[in-house]
């Protein structure tokens, strides 16, 4: 399966129409990025019920800085809508199915439960 291209109208709803998507920042010029896109496409092919998707950073800048991307490649990874990995730097295909393998095997009523408890915590804070 090839890679979709992801911009700021239509991210949002790739994200949510997929169980788990992963998505790579990347800009033309960069090094890294241009030896992390083929892993990323073997990947893409070897998971077809995976979301590959890919930003262009230097196209979608307002995207990249909404979401906090200061440095490329960086790779996000979304399981039922919820960011569960974000890290830069490219993944050699070995450590790339290691982070699938994650976040496929992620208990995600615990996520919620994660989060929920996070954001009571952070509500307790802010009414202290």
């Amino acid at each position: 399966m090839a890679t979709t291209t992801l911009t700021e109208t239509t991210i949002e709803q790739a994200i949510k129409d997929n169980e788990i998507v992963l998505v790579d920042f990347w800009a033309e010029w960069c090094g890294p990025c241009k030896r992390f896109g083929p892993i990323f496409e073997t990947s893409s092919d070897a998971n077809p019920e995976v979301l590959h998707a890919k930003v262009d950073t230097e196209a979608e800048q307002d995207l990249a800085g909404e979401l906090g991307i200061t440095s490329i490649p960086t790779l996000m990874a979304f399981r039922d809508g919820i960011l569960v990995f974000n890290q830069a730097g490219a993944l050699p295909g070995p450590a790339l199915e290691q982070v699938l393998t994650a976040v496929r095997g992620l208990d995600m009523d615990e996520v919620r439960a994660q989060i929920a408890t996070q954001s009571e915590e952070a509500e307790t804070v802010t009414q202290s």
